[in-house]
């Protein structure tokens, strides 16, 4: 349910109005716009009478919400969520773009700095790396695991960039500490007992798209973490599978729009991982950037060739640095389409 506050209404009438809803056991999540104020009731709004509501004298009007998610609903929420991660406070969303880049997974303090520092000098804003890796086959490469996180903060020391890294096992959160933002990955996007325990932290998360999940889905899996009391959350379009064998998986970008449309939580896009293919990167980096993605998280290695984890699709240095350059100038150009402001 929402209830659309007058824009005059006084702010001890409209805190009497929240205490009466929570003394009901429901929850209430307030968005003050410039123009109105809006409620969010969360829970069994049935006890709840509209007609009553809508009586009170501070009351606009009142609207009953079908969709199952309701605080990553838009409707909830009218304003674009910004996102602040780091002791920087980096922010993603609302026209604050996000270059995530770094290597698949993390494999020594060497490599990890030299790519750190090269993403580092091509613009990126958060270092990725895999420290537990998800791996299809148990003989593949797992990655360090804690020594892995251990290297991300060491580049993290040396460049100042944040780190994402992805969780696999609630059980590691203690491991996770310092990481500043806690990816939860395709395969995980419905490991709901993970993304209840991600709720009660107040650490970002970055979550994936699963491979074969619907945009509902994505929403219900964030409404988990949302539910905890989490709000900071950053969702990933990256790729689904379809029939189509050309590319690892086939790349939504309808999504970032619809997302948009439905929920005020940021959506970066992931062409690394969507296309499988270093070479399709920059053409669906810069696409994600022309439909209106809040970023774009990248992988980048230092020795493609010999990664120890999707070398294929990761881009050099060097590539990277060209891909940045033309998604900033894709964003200025389609910030003056659309009559907005670059950030």
């Amino acid at each position: 349910m929402i209830i659309i506050v007058k824009q005059n209404a006084k702010e001890e009438r409209i805190q009497d109005l929240l205490r009466w809803i929570e003394a009901q056991n429901l929850r209430t999540h307030v968005s003050a716009g410039d123009y109105a104020t809006i409620i969010g009731v969360i829970g069994d709004t049935s006890k709840l009478d509209a007609d009553l509501l809508s009586g009170l004298d501070i009351v606009e009007a009142v609207k009953r919400v079908s969709e199952p998610f309701k605080s990553a609903n838009r409707k909830f929420h009218p304003e674009d969520s910004i996102i602040e991660v780091g002791a920087d406070k980096q922010k993603v969303g609302h026209g604050n773009f996000a270059l995530i880049a770094g290597p698949c997974s993390v494999e020594s303090e060497e490599q990890i700095i030299s790519v750190a520092r090269s993403v580092k000098a091509a613009g990126a804003t958060m270092l990725r790396g895999g420290a537990f890796k998800p791996r299809t086959s148990p003989y593949d490469f797992q990655g360090l695991k804690a020594d892995g996180i251990e290297l991300l903060l060491e580049a993290k020391r040396e460049t100042g960039l944040p780190i994402v890294t992805e969780i696999m096992n609630a059980n590691h959160l203690p491991l996770f500490e310092e990481v500043d933002v806690i990816q939860v990955g395709a395969r995980n996007m419905q490991n709901f007992e993970l993304l209840k325990e991600l709720g009660r932290t107040r650490k970002p998360i970055l979550l994936k798209r699963g491979l074969a999940n619907t945009i509902k889905e994505l929403l219900m899996s964030a409404e988990y973490v949302m539910a905890g009391g989490n709000e900071n959350i950053i969702l990933c379009e990256r790729g689904i599978r379809t029939f189509e064998t050309a590319t690892r998986n086939t790349l939504d970008l309808s999504a970032v729009p619809v997302l948009h449309e439905l929920t005020h939580l940021p959506v970066v896009v992931d062409p690394s991982h969507a296309t499988g293919v270093a070479r399709y990167v920059k053409p669906m980096a810069m696409a994600a950037a022309a439909c209106g993605a809040d970023g774009l998280i990248i992988e980048v290695h230092n020795d493609p060739p010999h990664a120890l984890c999707d070398g294929a699709q990761s881009l050099r240095p060097e590539q990277f640095e060209d891909v940045a350059q033309a998604v900033r100038i894709i964003r200025v150009a389609a910030a003056e389409a659309n009559g907005q402001q670059d950030q």
